[in-house]
């Protein structure tokens, strides 16, 4: 999780960011609330470092070989600090509550996509391992923008080697997922995502440090 990591669930309601809107209330037809454009490219620019984390999820039912995408379950949150009211959460401990009450069921399988501004901190990937190892009828895929490194619960990299030992996929965001967001999850109003400089090479540097990170747990 990055700097002043800590979840409110932004699908529902707005708030105030240092006199931007965080978010816009528009609703699309399928009833969902989207990230504004600054939003989007303050907290996923892969080369700055913004104090907040945002976490979009979609899920997917899998059958057999085919993938039903689940719209209902498609959204996004963001950690909550201590300048708002109630207590501090990260984006992804509030993202597993919400898995939670989805009560999904044992009897399927599904996959869940998170495409989050900062990896995992220590404690959250304790936490989805330990989440991952009780619903074994759920696999994950996290792809991040950046790689947190700021070691506040422990190691970063071994939290990262335990939560894919526990079977998630973790890798780092590129154009094209950048891209599946924009159209996804933000409010574009008809604009096609725009690159911004280095992100391909950052993506790279980026990729090639997780990898190394990761592959401790096999050595």
């Amino acid at each position: 999780m990055g700097p002043g990591r800590a979840g409110l669930d932004t699908t529902r309601q707005g708030t105030q960011d240092g006199g931007r809107v965080a978010w816009r209330g528009r609703v699309q037809s399928d009833s969902r609330h989207l990230m504004d454009e600054y939003t989007f490219t303050e907290n996923f620019n892969n080369q700055g470092r913004p104090s907040k984390t945002y976490l979009c999820y979609e899920v997917e039912r899998l059958d057999g070989n085919a993938t039903i995408p689940l719209d209902e379950y498609k959204g996004f949150v963001r950690n909550k600090g201590l300048d708002q009211p109630e207590e501090p959460c990260h984006a992804e401990l509030y993202f597993l509550g919400k898995i939670r009450s989805w009560n999904l069921d044992r009897n399927q399988h599904y996959r869940l996509t998170c495409f989050i501004s900062w990896s995992p901190c220590y404690d959250c990937a304790q936490k989805l391992t330990t989440f991952l190892k009780e619903n074994r009828h759920i696999s994950l895929h996290i792809l991040a923008s950046r790689i947190y490194t700021r070691n506040h619960f422990g190691c970063h990299q071994s939290g990262l080697c335990e939560l894919q030992a526990a079977g998630a996929r973790i890798t780092i965001m590129t154009f094209e997922d950048f891209k599946h967001c924009w159209e996804t999850f933000v409010d574009h109003k008809g604009k096609p995502f725009q690159p911004w400089e280095g992100l391909n090479v950052k993506s790279q540097a980026l990729c090639a440090e997780l990898q190394a990170i990761l592959k401790t747990q096999q050595n």
